[in-house]
């Protein structure tokens, strides 16, 4: 049997004709020679609204008892056996009492599954998932709720809107409430900013349902260049602390205008290594969803097209990136991503590049932070001396070789210094060998004219040579480094997850992560912190060790 179709009207607060226009709907449909049931209809006594009943067949409600009260509620059941073509079904957020269905939509979901079509009504302030932020505007905290999955499933959503001002007029004469409540209404519930508040909520939360029905329909028809139906910010994270800045641009950005969103997304590279420290990306997740965003993390190896494609996908108006860390010389050469995500988006998307303090500082880890001081200077000594070795022994004649196999040896000193000390001092020593190679080794020796036009090649290849192995060498090296970091970490992570799963013994779960916290970083002490904004203390929640303390007259908490 096919399903019977849901029509939503939905309102922003009562009064704004919900009902009206329901009944209204359904007398077009009899008019028509539909088959039309009211079910259930709740007119408040409000003329207007009454007067649409005549001519419409009302089902007879149930009667159910519950702690000593009678109350009349749909009878499905009637319903059922009636089997209309359409049924008007009046708040559908409304409880039952008593045992089976303890929801109206309960009762429609059932209808709907045998093939009867559905008309129905409910505020804004009944959704779930808006229950607290209408509480926080109103003051008043909704008891009867529906899933918003619910509403968002309907075949049909319709606003039923009305102007703050127009609604607050309706309640002066007692169209909505008898006059004696409507005054008492007028300075509560229905103060103009709270209309104007749940009215906009209203309005978006319709917008949002829209989405999906825009993307089908983009898709069906091949649509792929993104409609500005509103203001669509994507802020692409490269994975660093300069994300913060990013964000926060692209959110007041996306706030310039009525509906605006805000879609913060990482590509992370297919290879799995990471460039940036993790705990970055999870901080900027928390700060998106705060600022009321959505958070996104997909892979791909072109970051710059993944970024685009991405976009497109959301129907993005505008994309946020930071400046290439890369150096002015490294852009010009191999292109950078913001250049790159310039070129490719097009004209249907605008492209904002913020510059912020940590740009040119490079996105892969200084090499610095991958080689100790000793293998440095190491490098820097081998670079040194070990051309001057070989090259020394040639001059002397032993062994005697050729000016091939002289280059070859070089160039093998260029990797080995790469592989101790990284790329600078890597360059250095090809460049370093082919001098040495030119002063004692290429006739007219002691000089550094070059009589050959051959050995003058085999000096220049030597060092072009020397210098793009030494590049990948050192690539190859800070990427095995950044690996076998991600594979500790990973490790510390799987331990810290298998805690939690076996509860650590019978004892305190929490306990038992700081105290394997402790042991695996080599701490004195670790302590779990807690505030519930950025103004108010910290709270000391558990710890292991010693406690934390502050340091001298900052909030900052440090840890041991």
């Amino acid at each position: 049997m096919k399903r019977g179709a849901l029509r939503v009207y939905l309102g922003a607060a009562p009064g704004v004709g919900k009902t009206y226009a329901m009944l209204s709907e359904g007398r077009r449909r009899l008019d028509r020679g539909g088959d039309v049931v009211i079910g259930v209809v709740e007119t408040h006594d409000r003329p207007h609204t009454a007067e649409l009943l005549d001519g419409l067949e009302i089902a007879p409600r149930r009667t159910l008892e519950h702690r000593g009260t009678r109350n009349q509620e749909l009878d499905v059941n009637w319903l059922l056996q009636r089997w209309p073509e359409v049924a008007l079904v009046d708040e559908l957020a409304h409880s039952i009492p008593g045992i089976g269905h303890t929801k109206r939509w309960q009762d429609v979901d059932e209808l709907l599954a045998a093939g009867i079509d559905v008309i129905t009504t409910v505020n804004v302030q009944h959704l779930e998932s808006l229950n607290d932020v209408v509480a926080e505007i109103t003051g008043v905290r909704q008891q009867e709720t529906i899933p918003a999955a619910v509403v968002r499933a309907a075949d049909q959503i319709e606003l039923v809107d009305m102007s703050p001002e127009a609604l607050r007029r309706r309640l002066v004469p007692g169209n909505v409430y008898p006059p004696a409540e409507a005054e008492q209404a007028l300075t509560h519930y229905f103060r103009l900013g709270n209309l104007s508040a749940l009215r906009e909520l209203a309005l978006l939360w319709v917008a949002d349902h829209v989405d999906p029905g825009l993307v089908d329909y983009r898709s069906q028809r091949g649509i792929s260049q993104p409609w500005p139906a509103r203001e669509r910010v994507v802020v692409a994270l490269p994975g660093g602390p300069e994300g913060e800045t990013l964000l926060r641009r692209g959110a007041r950005i996306a706030q310039r205008g009525v509906g605006g969103e805000l879609i913060a997304v990482h590509i992370s590279r297919n290879d799995g290594l990471v460039a940036r420290q993790p705990g970055n990306l999870e901080a900027q997740r928390a700060l998106t969803e705060r600022l009321g965003g959505t958070f996104h993390r997909i892979s791909g190896d072109d970051i710059a097209g993944a970024i685009t494609d991405f976009a497109r996908g959301a129907n993005a108006t505008l994309i946020v990136i930071g400046e290439s860390s890369k150096r002015p010389w490294q852009s010009l050469i191999i292109g950078s991503v913001s250049n790159a995500v310039v070129s490719r988006a097009g004209e249907s998307i605008d492209v904002h590049v913020v510059t912020h303090e940590r740009a040119r500082r490079g996105s892969i880890p200084r090499r610095k932070e991958l080689l100790g001081r000793r293998r440095r200077v190491t490098g820097w000594i081998t670079a040194a001396l070990l051309p001057v070795a070989l090259v020394g022994l040639e001059s002397l004649g032993y062994p005697r070789v050729g000016l091939t196999t002289d280059a070859l040896l070089v160039l093998a000193a260029t990797v080995g210094v790469a592989l101790l000390g990284g790329l600078l001092p890597a360059l250095v020593a090809a460049i370093w060998g082919s001098l040495l190679l030119n002063w004692f080794v290429t006739p007219p020796r002691h000089t550094f004219t070059i009589a050959s036009p051959d050995n003058a090649l085999a000096l220049l290849i030597t060092i072009m040579v020397g210098a793009a192995v030494a590049s990948v060498v050192d690539f190859a090296a800070r990427r095995s480094a950044q690996a076998r970091r991600a594979n500790a970490d990973a490790e510390i992570l799987s331990v810290l997850a298998g805690s939690v799963v076996r509860g650590q013994d019978g004892q305190d779960t929490v306990h038992g992560i700081l105290d394997q916290l402790r042991e695996t970083f080599g701490m004195e002490s670790v302590s779990l912190l807690e505030r519930e904004d950025e103004r108010t203390p910290w709270t000391l929640v558990q710890y292991v060790g010693a406690p934390a303390r502050r340091s001298p007259g900052t909030e900052t908490p440090r840890c041991g």
